[in-house]
């Protein structure tokens, strides 16, 4: 099974460029070309990881990841950026970034990110579920 991604930056050719590249290593892509677009998305669909340009018109990436935490706090979101700075790294992570990186992103260490982040999803929902079961047998008196 393919990790289903997420993809959010204004600029159409990185988008298209980036999508193509994790196309070719069987991650399922979805683009958005607006932080309002991405959130619109996310709303609608499950994404194993969503990565997030930090710097876009009309919302940045730091208040685009608040908005998608509020949706789902477990949203495994990574920022990619052109213009990272340790500080807004480490803003990043408290406001519930997974990982910070910056363009040009090595597709390699992208790609370790994005297999991560799956692995957290699956793990947070793995949980989500036994606590469910436990929940409903706990209901019933057998």
């Amino acid at each position: 099974m393919s990790e289903k991604v997420l993809l959010i930056d204004d600029e159409q050719d990185f988008l298209e460029v980036m999508a193509e590249r994790m196309q070719n290593r069987d991650i399922d892509v979805t683009t958005a070309t607006s932080a309002k677009n991405g959130l619109d998305l996310a709303l609608q669909e499950n994404f194993d990881a969503i990565i997030l340009d930090l710097q876009m018109p009309e919302m940045d990436g730091m208040e685009a990841l608040k908005k998608l935490k509020s949706i789902d706090p477990d949203l495994q979101i990574i920022l990619l950026t052109g213009h990272g700075t340790v500080e807004k790294g480490v803003q990043a992570m408290k406001l519930g970034a997974a990982d910070f990186l910056e363009k040009p992103a090595d597709m390699q260490e992208l790609t370790e990110k994005i297999k991560k982040a799956h692995a957290r999803k699956v793990m947070l929902v793995e949980k989500e579920t036994e606590a469910k079961i436990r929940s409903i047998l706990g209901s019933k008196g057998w």
